[in-house]
């Protein structure tokens, strides 16, 4: 019974680990403000996602995300696609292309764009390891067979990561120039609506950081 028991408790272990790497992470890794920049509530932010068509849904989710995470913190935000449409700026000239963006009144305009996307595939071996020896295995022959077979014969396996890199700037329409840039790093999104979920949440959390939006 002992020995079952500590298998089942290895085994467990072993689940946890697996699913805790298998679940995506978003991580900033860096930002700028320009100092004494800050948005005020009353001002229209404008998002927009510039993600490529072959990853579907991305841009939608996205924008979405951002402008729902916006507006729980009081500020008025509105999405590019839905006020522009999905290539309202191609072929635009800078003055053109400016003045369709002033027409939806906004103030400020927050780019979402996705620098690079990288896959990796890494091995992960079987479960086959050298330590000191257990003595409640080793001390007689078939807990030591028992404990030694799984180790031995577990093969290992290849598994492909993703990361997607993504950056968002912030510019101030009136004058033109940049106020905030922020770089992050994801792992493996479980999907486009739970990646663009969590990156809106880390780009919230890093502007509050940042005192570029306020604590609410």
């Amino acid at each position: 019974m002992k020995n079952k028991m500590r298998f089942l408790t290895v085994g467990m272990l072993s689940g946890l680990v697996l699913f805790l790497a298998s679940c995506s992470s978003t991580k900033v890794t860096s930002s700028w403000k320009e100092p004494q920049a800050a948005i005020n509530a009353d001002q229209k932010i404008l998002v927009m996602a510039l993600v490529s068509d072959r990853e579907g849904s991305l841009r939608n989710n996205m924008e979405r995300e951002m402008v729902t995470t916006l507006r729980q913190k009081g500020y008025n935000a509105v999405s590019a696609y839905n006020e522009l449409g999905p290539h309202a700026l191609k072929g635009l000239n800078e003055q053109k292309a400016m003045n369709r963006i002033r027409r939806t009144d906004a103030d400020q305009v927050l780019t979402i764009v996705m620098l690079d996307k990288s896959k990796e595939k890494n091995y992960v071996p079987g479960r086959t390891m050298y330590g000191r020896p257990f003595p409640m295995y080793y001390g007689r022959f078939w807990p030591y067979y028992n404990w030694m077979y799984g180790r031995v014969y577990e093969p290992g396996y290849y598994t492909t990561n993703t990361k997607y890199f993504l950056e968002s700037n912030l510019y101030n329409l009136k004058n033109k120039q940049l106020i905030y840039s922020v770089q992050t790093e994801t792992f493996d999104p479980s999907s486009a609506a739970r990646m663009a979920v969590v990156y809106s949440q880390q780009v919230i959390k890093d502007m509050t950081k940042q005192q570029l939006i306020s604590r609410r």
